[in-house]
């Protein structure tokens, strides 16, 4: 899946469309689950190009999933709002997980979810074989925690029950995602009511 090549080039204005024209083919397919299509040379194919092409934008397939990544990241950068300062915690709590419902669903997320797959689950493996790739899905993270952290500014909130809620959130709304896509029998709203309740219960909470 990683190839070597020469460092990525700064893009003129020709070079920077045939780049974009490269990420949306990349989304496209990846967003697909084939996990066939986590192959930079591949996608290079799907649009008629050669896997020169892609080292001459990206330098390598470490290069080409980081921008990827990059790019999904820019997409997202406006979904998640500044909280009303008059909002209640149990509000914020709903909308970041009402959004993260509706966005996981999205063609984006899929394809995000099929890279993640195929990339290696150690992270001294990953920071090795793909040193790019890494240091982005690590920025999302941090991006992540503060987009929670500003989510309930304002409140009587223990900062260290938002670092734990904000990680334990993604994965169990990957979890009510993949219930929908499966099919599940159970009442779906009702586990968001749940998850919502217990987590406000918690950051309300003392020990």
């Amino acid at each position: 899946m990683a190839d070597v090549a020469a460092p990525a080039r700064r893009p003129n204005r020709r070079g920077q469309a045939t780049r974009e024209n490269m990420l949306e083919a990349a989304l496209r397919s990846l967003a697909s689950g084939d996990p066939g299509s986590v192959s930079a040379n591949r996608i290079a194919k799907d649009i008629g190009a050669t896997w020169g092409a892609v080292q001459y934008q990206f330098g390598d397939a470490d290069g080409f999933w980081a921008a990827v990544l990059h790019r999904t990241a820019e997409r997202r950068a406006h979904v998640f709002t500044p909280a009303d300062s008059d909002a209640s915690l149990r509000d914020r709590v709903a909308a970041i997980i009402d959004t993260l419902y509706d966005g996981l669903a999205e063609p984006d997320s899929r394809a995000i979810e099929n890279l993640r797959a195929a990339l290696p689950r150690d992270h001294a493996e990953l920071e090795r074989l793909y040193p790019q790739t890494a240091a982005e899905l690590y920025s999302w993270g941090q991006s992540w925690l503060a987009i929670c952290h500003d989510a309930f500014a304002g409140l009587d909130v223990d900062p260290e029950r938002v670092r734990e809620v904000a990680t334990l959130i993604p994965g169990a709304m990957r979890g009510l995602v993949s219930e929908r896509q499966l099919g599940s029998y159970a009442d779906l709203d009702v586990a968001r009511r749940g998850l919502t309740n217990a987590l406000v219960a918690y950051l309300q909470g003392a020990d």
